[in-house]
This record gives structure tokens, C-alpha cells and sequence, in this order.
């Protein structure tokens, strides 16, 4: 039996390919939101009956409506959002063009937020569900320059969950945002000297996310830092 739909963005790859490689394992269905909409080489290991890939592109704006009709039409109601996409430009408040930190608030911030809106009756009817932003430290605190533009979106992808919990709290909705430091992903790698086994591996962010919306109503987690190295207060 399954234990719901959940709909993954960015998830070809990384964090959001171990996230929906772990609550495949749990039992839920999942819906892949990928560019292009291929299904990743990684699902060829999943039940193919419980993994749906959907062509999504969060800088669009105009996907989610679709996404979300074709989960619906294979699986049924949605009763879980991981909002996953994110991209970083490593520049300055000051460095950085508009167009670099419009980029940035699009995907990070506002199509998270466009697609949980999308899916916003489905998670009210529910009665229980769940909603996961895959921020960042850098939604904490802005560790240096080079960050200091893309903790801007992060800071609002926070923000962001925590309007959605408010929102949605009497309906069931539980909201988390989830904030990893520097994670074992393409990304991370790219911007931390450390070796892989010195940063979060993205199955361990898989397992966070899995025991986050499984918590009952009664235990909501509005954020959950995760940090691969010792900082003043992560």
C-alpha cells in the first residue's frame, strides 16, 4: 500500500535523486520534476510502477499547473511538495547583475512557492500534508561574499516555509525547511576544498527528509539545520 504522492523537484540528480530514491524505499509514490522530463538514469533501479518523470523547469514559471495534472492523472492526489531545484551564482550583494539574483529568487524562492500553491488543495484535503523547501545554511546566515547573494533567496526559501506552515497549519500542512551545508553534490563539491567524505552525503539529507514527513501533525519541524563541520551555532 502506498503511502501517498510526493512531488520532487530538481531530482535527477543529487540531493533530490537520493530523496526520491529513499521515499520510493518508504513506499510512496513519487513524481520526478526534471528538465527536459527523462527519466533519470538513477530510477531505472525503482519500481517502475511507483516513479513518474515530468518535464519541470522552475525559472519558467509556468509548469507547475502541468506537473501537477500529470501526477494526478497517474497517481492521484498530491500529499507531500520537496522542493528541491536551486541554483547558486557565487557572487557578491554587490558583484552580482539583477538578472543573476532574479535567477536566483525564481527558482529558489518562487517556484517553490508556486508549486506548493499549485498543490495547495490537495494538501489540505489530506489532512496531512507535507511540505519540505530544501534551503540552506545560507537561508541562516551569509558566511562571505561569495555567498552573500544567494543566502538572499535562501533567506526567503525559509521565509517561504515558514508562511506555508502558518498557512496550512489548521488544514494538517506541515511545513519544514531543511538547511545543509556543504552537501557531497556537484554543486558542494564545486565550492568546498573538502573531500567527499567530509561533507553531508546527500543520503543522509534522503533520510532527514523521509523522518521529517513522517513525523505526526503533533511534531511539526519548522527548520533543521544539518552541517558537515563546526560552526558558532550550526
Amino acid at each position: 500500500m502506498s503511502k501517498g504522492v510526493a512531488m520532487i523537484s530538481g531530482a535527477g540528480r543529487g540531493i533530490g535523486a537520493a530523496i526520491a530514491a529513499r521515499l520510493v524505499g518508504d513506499g510512496w509514490n513519487v513524481s520526478l520534476g526534471v528538465r527536459g522530463g527523462r527519466m533519470p538514469d538513477f530510477a531505472a533501479e525503482l519500481p517502475p510502477e511507483r516513479v513518474l518523470a515530468c518535464a519541470y523547469d522552475a525559472m519558467t514559471g509556468k509548469d507547475e499547473a502541468r506537473w501537477l495534472a500529470q501526477t494526478r492523472a497517474r497517481f492521484g492526489p498530491v500529499g507531500c511538495i520537496v522542493a528541491n531545484a536551486g541554483i547558486m551564482v557565487a557572487k557578491s550583494v554587490i558583484d552580482a547583475e539583477d538578472e543573476e539574483v532574479a535567477a536566483m529568487m525564481e527558482v529558489n524562492a518562487f517556484a517553490p512557492r508556486r508549486l506548493v500553491r499549485a498543490a495547495w488543495e490537495d494538501l489540505r484535503a489530506g489532512g496531512r500534508g507535507r511540505v519540505v523547501i530544501v534551503a540552506s545554511l545560507s537561508g541562516k546566515r551569509v558566511k562571505s561574499a561569495l555567498s552573500g547573494s544567494y543566502s538572499m533567496s535562501k533567506v526567503a526559501a525559509v521565509a517561504l516555509a515558514h508562511g506555508i506552515r502558518h498557512a496550512g497549519f489548521d488544514a494538517g500542512i506541515r511545513a519544514t525547511a531543511v538547511c545543509p551545508g556543504f552537501v557531497a553534490t556537484d554543486m558542494g563539491l564545486s565550492l568546498s576544498g573538502r573531500p567527499t567524505e567530509a561533507m553531508t552525503s546527500p543520503d543522509d539529507l534522503a533520510r532527514v527528509v523521509s523522518m521529517l514527513i513522517d513525523l505526526p501533525n503533533e511534531a511539526s519541524v519548522a527548520e533543521f539545520a544539518v552541517n558537515c563541520q563546526a560552526e558558532e551555532f550550526f
